[in-house]
């Protein structure tokens, strides 16, 4: 196939949609069905259909292209399995807000009419993140793309909750949970957000009835106290040992409730006395039932005062506490309000402040579920990566809760549940029953809840691969070998994943689990819209293209370590793709029809051998970090490669081969050996930047209708050459300390310099001697000096490289005087400058008042002037001194 040249500049825009049509319509990222081939397989971790790109997306799926375009250039049957979820009250919230502009809500269109709004609305939007996942470049195979909603990922669901409520492992009963009075539905414990907030802790007085005084209790919650149906101390805190068989009034309603002693009180916090509320605390719920207390709901599920609030019924809860501080004030019963920094529950959708409620719901008992999941990882079934997450795994699945899976919206999986309205039977079944089992009444009633969406998200392993029914494809890809994720849905997801592929499947869902890590702004804030330092992926890609943000966020995605991203670094990366695309252009045009990359050990020059062996040292790195999850350091590996050794030193170096050849069979090897490391370099990269590799690898002569069809490369020990890397090395050294000196004196680059390299080593100066021309061409030398021992010159700068003198006379290339003139002016305007910043630094009016990141801005702008005015100071120096050599 001939060679074609590439266009003068690179145009992501150009270039990417084309190729991800052609592989979708080759049928380039499906998986097949034969046993022919060992199997890879991941899931997607589904995005909410409400869902838009941002930043830990873009990592993710990132991430997991990265793992499916290398195993299938390893020759692997990859499935890596699309889809979405449903997301049930993100979803309602956002079709509720669409109704409310039009004045209606869901209970005037009633739930039939709802359902079918909501499924219309995913229809027309939501596949709006699956188009972003494409331009991203996904290797997804979407022929197989799933919805946690669709009919049968519907039926596994069923199937779930039947034969866990057979086994006694699903159970509806009264319970403390958390409650959203404006999504009006519960609410897991994961999906509760705690926030730091100011508050007040008020201290209230509860009267004895027997006369002798009263107790101080200290509580968050004053309106809760309409509820209290005890006040506990703790058995050892002598100030309360005289209150055993007493019992006080309620504030305000007059109530008569127990004093009891239990060890869970903290005797330190307050007064060491609290206020037991049952049916509005879940610790207070505990404590209910183990002293057999009754429960009063005082608030209800819309956050309004029931009647058991006594004169303040129909109240906001809110409201409530207002009106019920002041009574207590009148009655002398506030003693005091102190300021507290507390944790308040949020919903995790609207924000609202949740409430802690007793509610009938469903639950799932997770505890015997939890066991087998917490073996698998400690046995090594399932590795957790890092491993530093295993600690927090097994803390939360220790200690883990029963699961309230029961959400009282519309929008979802409805719970397979009918209730018999003449004997009370519940009724478990995947169909709508014609007649009660029990009394055979027809007179039935349908469970309205939904199950949580986790629920169902938890099945996604073997769900979307057809189970129930026992498919060819949960043969073949069950379990999965990795599933990447962010460390925030560990126990949402990953966890209950665990348990419930281990219950159905008898196995683990998935091998491994890489945790990656949280990407920030570049001063390590968390990016919000409300701090407007959100860095849009897709404004990254119409500006930078695709390749540059992946190759950006793989390269600053170390284990553990979260990212700090800014828009400077996707530019940064972006002359990286230039660059790739710039050496191609250059090694297109200076190859001859019908070069072929084939290459023999030991043979060409030793630029050719060099490039050779550190090419087969780059391969291994890239394919060892791979498979080890360090994704940055393969992409560090490559970007060096191709940057440094390969445009840097080898194009320039092999320029007068290809330019004027000594003879013709040097250039034609040289041209194989350039085609060859292009070719190789191209399938390394692919996996980390797709489209431009595709684009560049399409111009080379090629017999695979695409760069994903070839094999990734593999190192081949006959290429290394250990001895010829050494030589390249020490010749390479040498050159960079000539242009470091350059650098640092600021000698133009048009300028050429006279060069003395001193060393004992007569084998060293052999090298030198051998490399003479490609030294002096590289480091701009005009003339050369090599010796065994040579005393410094006068007026000549020198440092030594290893074990190498290396001299530099300036007589006739740098004027001294001047430059210490504009050293030292350089130097006081770099030091009035530095002195303004630090006068702001050490105001501390402007530390505390100032946004922190404009205070982090100065900060690193006295940091960079401070750099720079220590390498002005030490030339300065350097200057001087040749002076007085002078």
């Amino acid at each position: 196939m001939a060679i074609k040249l590439l266009d003068k500049g690179y145009n992501p825009k150009k270039v990417e949609e084309k190729w991800y049509q052609y592989w979708l319509e080759k049928g380039l990222f499906k998986a097949n069905l034969e046993e022919k081939e060992q199997t890879f397989s991941m899931v997607i971790p589904p995005p909410n259909v409400t869902g838009s790109l941002h930043m830990g997306h873009a990592l993710n799926v990132t991430l997991h292209d990265i793992l499916a375009r290398y195993k299938k250039m390893l020759g692997y049957n990859v499935l890596w399995l699309p889809g979405t979820d449903h997301a049930g009250i993100a979803t309602q919230n956002v079709v509720e807000r669409e109704l409310e502009k039009k004045g209606i809500s869901r209970y005037d269109l009633g739930r039939e009419e709802f359902v079918k709004a909501v499924w219309q609305w995913k229809e027309e939007y939501g596949n709006r993140i699956i188009n972003q996942l494409k331009k991203l470049g996904c290797a997804c195979d979407w022929s197989r793309q799933r919805f946690t909603l669709d009919e049968g990922f519907s039926q596994a669901v069923k199937e779930v909750f039947i034969r866990l409520y057979e086994e006694g492992l699903i159970y509806r009963g009264d319970y403390i949970i958390n409650w959203c009075p404006r999504c009006q539905t519960a609410l897991a414990d994961l999906e509760v957000e705690h926030e730091e907030e100011e508050g007040s802790l008020y201290y209230i007085r509860y009267a004895r009835v027997d006369g002798q005084g009263y107790v101080t209790v200290a509580t968050t919650r004053p309106e809760t106290l309409l509820g209290d149906t005890a006040v506990a101390v703790h058995p050892e805190d002598e100030r309360y040992q005289n209150l055993k068989g007493v019992t006080v009034f309620v504030p305000i309603l007059n109530r008569e409730i127990p004093i009891i002693f239990d060890p869970y009180v903290d005797k330190e916090f307050g007064t060491g006395a609290l206020k037991v509320t049952p049916a509005h605390d879940p610790n207070d719920f505990e404590l209910g039932q183990k002293h057999s207390l009754p429960m009063v709901k005082v608030i209800d599920e819309r956050g309004r005062m029931t009647k058991e609030a006594g004169p303040y019924m129909g109240l906001d809860r809110f409201k409530c506490r207002e009106r019920i501080l002041e009574d207590l004030e009148k009655n002398g019963q506030l003693l005091k309000i102190e300021p507290i920094k507390h944790s308040v529950g949020h919903c995790y959708r609207c924000k609202t402040i949740v409430e802690p409620l007793v509610s009938k719901q469903w639950f799932v008992h997770t505890k015997p579920l939890a066991e087998p999941a917490i073996a698998a990882v400690k046995e090594g079934k399932t590795r957790l990566i890092p491993a530093s997450w295993e600690k927090t795994y097994y803390e939360w699945m220790n200690n883990i809760r029963d699961w309230c899976i029961s959400r009282q919206i519309w929008w979802g999986h409805r719970i397979p549940v009918w209730y018999c309205k003449d004997c009370q039977e519940i009724i478990v079944a995947k169909e709508i029953p014609k007649a009660c089992p029990k009394c055979d009444s027809t007179n039935l009633e349908p469970e309205m809840d939904v199950l949580d969406t986790w629920f169902s998200s938890a099945l996604w392993p073997f769900g979307t691969l057809g189970w129930p029914k026992e498919t060819k494809e949960l043969k073949l890809f069950y379990p999965t070998n990795v599933l990447i994720t962010g460390f925030d849905i560990l126990f949402f997801w990953v966890a209950r994943m665990m348990m419930m592929g281990l219950h159905f499947m008898g196995d683990v869902p998935f091998y491994d689990v890489y945790i990656h890590a949280l990407v920030r702004d570049e001063r390590g804030e968390k990016m919000s819209k409300t701090k407007g330092n959100v860095i849009d992926p897709l404004d990254m890609v119409a500006k930078y293209g695709t390749d540059a943000l992946r190759f950006t966020l793989v390269s600053l995605a170390a284990q553990g370590r979260d990212i700090r991203l800014s828009e400077r670094r996707i530019e940064g990366y972006r002359h990286f793709i230039n660059k790739i695309w710039n050496a191609a252009r250059f090694a297109l045009m200076n190859l001859e029809e019908g070069t072929q990359p084939i290459v023999e050990p030991h043979k060409g020059s030793e630029a050719d051998r060099w490039i050779l062996s550190r090419l087969q040292f780059v391969i291994r790195e890239v394919r060892k970090n791979i498979d080890i999850y360090e994704f940055d350091k393969a992409a560090y590996t490559l970007y060096h490669f191709v940057w440094h050794e390969f445009c840097d030193w080898y194009l320039e170096w092999i320029k007068p081969t290809l330019y004027k050849p000594p003879t013709p069979e040097e250039k034609k090897y040289t041209q194989s050996v350039l085609l060859y490391v292009l070719g190789e370099t191209l399938k390394l990269l692919h996996p980390f930047i797709p489209f431009v590799t595709e684009e560049i690898w399409q111009h080379l002569p090629h017999t695979k209708e695409s760069i994903l069809k070839e094999s990734y490369p593999e190192a081949n020990d006959t290429l290394e050459d250990p001895a010829v890397v050494t030589e390249m090395e020490t010749t390479i050294g040498l050159v960079r300390t000539v242009r470091n000196m350059r650098g640092e004196l600021e000698i133009p680059p048009n300028t050429k310099v006279d060069i003395v390299f001193s060393t004992p080593r007569q084998d060293i100066l052999a090298q030198i001697e051998k490399h003479q021309e490609p030294i002096c061409r590289l480091a701009g030398i005009k003339r050369l000096t090599m010796s065994v021992h040579t005393e410094k010159p006068a007026y000549a700068a020198a440092t030594v490289w290893e074990g190498i003198d290396v001299y530099m006379p300036l007589k006739d290339v740098l004027d001294l005087q001047t430059e210490e003139k504009r050293l030292t002016k350089e130097i006081d305007k770099m030091t009035n400058e530095l002195t303004m910043v630090k006068r702001k630094l050490s105001n501390r009016d402007f530390l505390t008042k100032a946004p922190k990141a404009v205070v982090a801005k100065e900060q690193f702008k006295a940091k960079v002037l401070e750099e720079k005015l220590h390498k002005l100071t030490v030339n300065l120096e350097r200057v001087r001194s040749l002076q007085q050599e002078k």
